[in-house]
Protein backbone atom coordinates (compact mmCIF):
# COMPACT_ATOMS: atom_id res chain seq x y z
CA UNK A 1 0.00 0.00 0.00
CA UNK A 2 1.22 3.36 -0.54
CA UNK A 3 0.42 6.76 0.97
CA UNK A 4 2.41 9.83 -0.13
CA UNK A 5 5.78 7.89 -1.69
CA UNK A 6 5.43 5.74 2.09
CA UNK A 7 4.60 2.32 1.93
CA UNK A 8 3.29 0.15 4.33
CA UNK A 9 2.76 -3.72 4.58
CA UNK A 10 -0.70 -5.32 6.67
CA UNK A 11 0.23 -8.42 8.06
CA UNK A 12 -2.89 -9.95 9.98
CA UNK A 13 -1.66 -12.69 11.25
CA UNK A 14 0.57 -13.58 14.38
CA UNK A 15 2.59 -16.35 12.69
CA UNK A 16 3.52 -14.45 9.71
CA UNK A 17 4.22 -11.20 11.61
CA UNK A 18 6.97 -13.52 13.54
CA UNK A 19 8.31 -14.61 10.30
CA UNK A 20 8.38 -10.83 9.14
CA UNK A 21 10.18 -9.50 12.45
CA UNK A 22 12.74 -12.16 11.83
CA UNK A 23 13.35 -11.51 8.19
CA UNK A 24 14.55 -7.56 9.02
CA UNK A 25 16.35 -8.94 11.61
CA UNK A 26 14.41 -7.87 14.69
CA UNK A 27 14.87 -10.96 16.93
CA UNK A 28 14.37 -9.64 20.08
CA UNK A 29 10.86 -8.01 19.02
CA UNK A 30 10.17 -11.46 18.05
CA UNK A 31 10.90 -12.80 21.23
CA UNK A 32 8.72 -10.43 22.64
CA UNK A 33 6.26 -10.78 20.39
CA UNK A 34 5.99 -14.40 20.77
CA UNK A 35 6.10 -14.06 24.59
CA UNK A 36 2.99 -12.24 24.49
CA UNK A 37 1.20 -14.53 21.88
CA UNK A 38 2.15 -17.98 24.31
CA UNK A 39 0.41 -15.88 27.42
CA UNK A 40 -2.72 -14.88 24.80
CA UNK A 41 -3.30 -18.12 23.89
CA UNK A 42 -2.35 -19.62 27.16
CA UNK A 43 -5.17 -17.01 29.02
CA UNK A 44 -7.50 -18.06 26.13
CA UNK A 45 -7.54 -21.38 26.20
CA UNK A 46 -7.50 -21.25 30.48
CA UNK A 47 -10.63 -19.21 30.01
CA UNK A 48 -12.36 -21.70 27.43
CA UNK A 49 -11.90 -24.11 30.03
CA UNK A 50 -13.30 -22.48 32.60
CA UNK A 51 -16.12 -21.52 30.90
CA UNK A 52 -16.87 -24.98 29.77
CA UNK A 53 -16.78 -26.54 33.18
CA UNK A 54 -18.86 -23.80 34.49
CA UNK A 55 -21.60 -24.76 31.25
CA UNK A 56 -21.04 -28.03 32.75
CA UNK A 57 -21.70 -27.64 36.49
CA UNK A 58 -25.32 -25.17 35.69
CA UNK A 59 -26.41 -28.33 33.06
CA UNK A 60 -25.67 -30.92 36.57
CA UNK A 61 -27.27 -28.65 38.84
CA UNK A 62 -30.41 -27.48 36.59
CA UNK A 63 -30.66 -31.16 35.56
CA UNK A 64 -30.60 -32.38 39.55
CA UNK A 65 -33.38 -29.28 40.49
CA UNK A 66 -35.82 -30.66 37.79
CA UNK A 67 -35.07 -34.43 39.07
CA UNK A 68 -35.63 -33.30 42.38
CA UNK A 69 -39.01 -31.79 41.92
CA UNK A 70 -40.08 -34.38 39.90
CA UNK A 71 -39.17 -36.88 42.89
CA UNK A 72 -40.77 -34.73 45.76
CA UNK A 73 -44.05 -34.48 43.45
CA UNK A 74 -44.09 -37.99 43.41
CA UNK A 75 -43.80 -38.56 47.19
CA UNK A 76 -46.35 -35.57 47.68
CA UNK A 77 -48.73 -37.30 45.39
CA UNK A 78 -48.36 -41.16 46.54
CA UNK A 79 -46.88 -42.51 43.04
CA UNK A 80 -43.66 -42.71 44.92
CA UNK A 81 -44.43 -45.99 46.29
CA UNK A 82 -45.72 -46.90 42.85
CA UNK A 83 -42.06 -46.67 41.28
CA UNK A 84 -40.04 -50.23 40.75
CA UNK A 85 -37.24 -50.56 42.92
CA UNK A 86 -34.62 -49.32 40.33
CA UNK A 87 -36.81 -45.99 39.82
CA UNK A 88 -36.42 -45.55 43.80
CA UNK A 89 -33.16 -46.58 44.35
CA UNK A 90 -31.96 -44.25 41.75
CA UNK A 91 -35.09 -41.44 42.95
CA UNK A 92 -33.03 -42.17 46.73
CA UNK A 93 -29.51 -41.18 45.65
CA UNK A 94 -30.63 -37.51 43.68
CA UNK A 95 -32.34 -36.83 46.71
CA UNK A 96 -29.72 -37.80 48.86
CA UNK A 97 -26.16 -36.52 46.11
CA UNK A 98 -27.95 -33.30 44.39
CA UNK A 99 -24.36 -32.46 43.26
CA UNK A 100 -23.31 -35.87 42.01
CA UNK A 101 -22.88 -36.10 38.14
CA UNK A 102 -24.74 -38.79 36.35
CA UNK A 103 -21.54 -41.29 36.35
CA UNK A 104 -21.04 -41.08 39.97
CA UNK A 105 -24.83 -41.64 40.47
CA UNK A 106 -24.68 -45.03 38.29
CA UNK A 107 -21.54 -46.32 40.37
CA UNK A 108 -23.60 -45.98 43.53
CA UNK A 109 -25.98 -48.15 42.74
CA UNK A 110 -26.34 -51.82 43.58
CA UNK A 111 -26.14 -53.43 40.04
CA UNK A 112 -24.00 -50.46 38.84
CA UNK A 113 -24.93 -48.47 35.35
CA UNK A 114 -23.72 -45.91 33.27
CA UNK A 115 -24.42 -42.65 32.45
CA UNK A 116 -27.36 -44.00 29.92
CA UNK A 117 -29.07 -46.08 31.98
CA UNK A 118 -29.18 -43.35 35.15
CA UNK A 119 -30.54 -40.68 32.59
CA UNK A 120 -32.74 -43.02 31.16
CA UNK A 121 -34.15 -43.68 34.47
CA UNK A 122 -34.44 -40.08 35.79
CA UNK A 123 -36.09 -39.04 32.90
CA UNK A 124 -38.93 -41.88 33.27
CA UNK A 125 -39.22 -40.41 36.84
CA UNK A 126 -39.70 -36.98 35.50
CA UNK A 127 -42.36 -38.23 32.87
CA UNK A 128 -44.03 -39.97 35.25
CA UNK A 129 -44.03 -36.91 37.45
CA UNK A 130 -45.92 -35.02 34.80
CA UNK A 131 -48.39 -37.72 34.20
CA UNK A 132 -47.33 -39.33 30.95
Amino acid sequence: METQNKFYIYIKEGEEISKFLALIGANKAVMKFEDIRIKREMRGKVNRIANCKTANITKTINASIEQIAAIKKLKETGKYNKLDEKLKEIANLRIENPDMSLIELGKKLKNPVGKSGVNYRLKKIIEIAKGK
